[in-house]
């Protein structure tokens, strides 16, 4: 294990801003393939979308990759991550890149991806690297060689501020069945130990899985949806590991996690934090999960903060982010 020590987490979290951020995908894209392959890579989207970030004040954004784009178009994936953060850069903004994910649809494919289902949450989000394959394992040998590649590719990347390992192991019914390709994937990313701290996100209450998480993640993550007294509450929690806090998603208007409650508690207590969304688009996350509507937008919006003209969905939340990240 090359895990950092706490002295050395901590050092490194000392050096950085309050971070502030969203999980970040532009809204012309539906799922990590469509944001990132060489025929709907839209950097015109993404850098008028990250100018709308930083002008709230974010200097980072959560970003998934999908291993799929390794195997199929490496050069062209590599050259459209280089040119993310060259677009980043010039924003301000450093993004945590997250590499593998458990959630939603369980049968990625690369090229054409779906139209969004009307009114439904993430319809076309994909799994990476997909429920059939992190059960059976049958091409870790490719996975492994997708992590090194891409950790070392980018190890000594300044432009580049965290890596998340894996997004929700155990979602979508895995539960354990995750554990194995799990334990592999921070193995791998060991033997490449990239200059940037590594990091899996605890989301749920699975003991054995949490555990290892925390005992292997250099910085602790997690996420909340909840009320800001859960947040805190869980916060105050996790002080026991002794390491630096990032809450890498909040926000669900309609579970009463907030910005006007939430982003006070993460200032007070110097946790970095990233809400789930930026612009309303393909995605359809203004729908809260497992509710889809017949509608254009539902009467409260579940994540996002701007409609694809740029304006804000709530004047009022847009003014409570500026006014924390910049007093």
């Amino acid at each position: 294990m090359q895990r950092w020590t706490t002295e050395e987490a901590n050092s490194w979290y000392a050096q950085q801003p309050w971070l502030v951020g969203c999980n970040f995908i532009p809204s012309t894209a539906i799922n990590q393939l469509e944001m990132w392959q060489s025929s709907t890579f839209d950097p015109v989207t993404i850098e008028r979308e990250l100018g709308w970030a930083a002008d709230l004040g974010m200097n980072t954004v959560r970003v998934y990759l999908h291993d799929l784009l390794w195997t199929t178009e490496k050069d062209a994936f590599i050259a459209h991550i280089n040119r993310f953060l060259e677009i980043s850069a010039t924003k301000g903004i450093k993004p945590l890149f997250t590499i593998f994910d458990d959630c939603w649809n369980r049968d990625p494919k690369p090229g054409l991806q779906p139209v969004p289902i009307r009114g439904t949450h993430n319809s076309g989000w994909v799994q990476s690297p997909g429920n059939d394959l992190v059960i059976s394992g049958a091409e870790n040998g490719r996975l492994e060689v997708y992590v090194k590649e891409l950790l070392t590719a980018f190890s000594d990347d300044s432009r580049i501020l965290m890596w998340d390992l894996y997004n929700e192991p155990g979602n979508r019914d895995l539960g354990a069945q995750t554990f194995p390709l799990l334990r592999s994937v921070f193995a791998w990313a060991w033997q490449v130990r990239p200059s940037q701290p590594l990091t899996t996100g605890l989301w749920w209450s699975e003991s054995p899985m949490n555990d290892f998480m925390a005992d292997s993640s250099d910085i602790i993550t997690f996420h909340n949806y909840s009320e800001a007294a859960h947040l805190q509450a869980q916060i105050n929690e996790l002080r026991k590991y002794n390491r630096p806090l990032i809450c890498t998603e909040y926000m669900a208007r309609t579970r009463d996690s907030l910005f006007e409650t939430c982003l006070p508690v993460f200032k007070r207590e110097n946790v970095g934090c990233y809400n789930w969304g930026l612009v309303a688009g393909k995605t359809n996350t203004i729908f809260a999960w497992g509710t889809p509507l017949d509608a254009d937008e539902p009467p409260l919006w579940f994540h996002d903060i701007f409609r694809a003209d740029g304006s804000p969905y709530d004047t009022r939340e847009v003014a409570t982010i500026r006014q924390l990240t910049t007093n």
